[in-house]
């Protein structure tokens, strides 16, 4: 492959992410802030590097998978974007604030870069599968560019037109829907156990009829296994994610009832020391509440 990527951010979702794109052929630089993280890449291929400016390639693609708003503006300092330059584009995946990335967008223009807002719809089983998927926005030559890139690790690129925030605005909605659906599942769920119905019954029934959708069969089958000790993303991101939601709403005027019901389960959680679990253990607060 002809394009030239440096990727900053090796975590659950970022690791997976990078193997498929060395996997594909392309040249990958890797940066990770604990840098043993970046060892298993090297011996794949990848080029490890200490510092994220080294890793950049003036005129080449910049994926970054960041865990929140104040990493990825602390990594993407005036001196590394500059770096970036004409014709570079950085592929923003992290899920933030709208206004993060409308921000970050303007830096970029300051110095000829591009930034595109790219977050993705995928755990890293899907990653590894290539059927997540992904919105993006921003620069319209810059995102043809990098969709075939793109498209080596996903199934699916949804395009919401020029404003660098609206793809974020998409993923906050997508991630609090999910959220909503986990609380939904495990009222259920709930429900039936005290009602003596195994939790395993109700939901091979549920998602294999009226709710066989992907987001209530692979979730589904967490929460009717509490099977939250395996992290693909952890509680405290997810109520990063949803005060973000509620922000993202709250300046628009849109009150978002089932969201604040949802950041208290996610706050509770945290709260009784479960922030090492995968943040559908938000769905353990139905079964706390019937005394489960």
């Amino acid at each position: 492959m002809s394009e030239k990527i440096a990727f900053l951010g090796l975590g659950n979702l970022g690791a997976p992410i990078a193997e498929s794109l060395i996997g594909s052929g392309f040249d990958v630089t890797v940066w990770n802030r604990t840098f043993s993280k970046a060892q298993p890449l090297a011996e794949l291929g990848a080029k490890i590097v200490e510092n994220a400016i080294d890793a950049i390639t003036p005129g080449a693609l910049v994926f970054s998978v960041l865990a929140d708003d104040a990493v990825l503006k602390e990594v993407f300092t005036p001196e590394l974007v500059k770096k970036i330059g004409k014709n570079g584009v950085h592929i923003s995946m992290s899920t933030i604030s709208p206004d993060t990335s409308r921000q970050l967008s303007k830096i970029h223009d300051e110095y000829g870069a591009i930034y595109v807002a790219a977050p993705i719809f995928a755990r890293p089983e899907a990653v590894r599968a290539g059927i997540g998927n992904i919105c993006f926005s921003g620069n319209a030559d810059a995102k043809e560019r990098i969709k075939p890139v793109l498209q080596t690790f996903v199934k699916g690129i949804f395009d919401f037109g020029d404003d660098p925030g609206a793809a974020n605005v998409i993923k906050l909605a997508g991630n609090f829907m999910i959220a909503a659906s986990l609380e939904m599942m495990s009222e259920a769920f709930t429900m039936a156990e005290k009602n003596g119905i195994s939790r395993q019954r109700i939901y091979e029934m549920l998602t294999q009829t009226l709710f066989a959708a992907p987001i209530f069969q692979n979730y589904g089958r967490i929460v009717a296994q509490h099977g939250y000790d395996t992290v693909a993303f952890g509680l405290p991101l997810g109520l990063k994610d949803v005060n973000l939601t509620l922000q993202t709403a709250s300046k628009v005027n849109v009150p978002m009832p089932m969201a604040d019901l949802v950041r208290n389960r996610l706050i509770s959680a945290i709260g009784k020391g479960r922030s090492h679990l995968d943040w559908s253990a938000l769905a353990l607060g139905a079964s706390d509440d019937a005394g489960l």
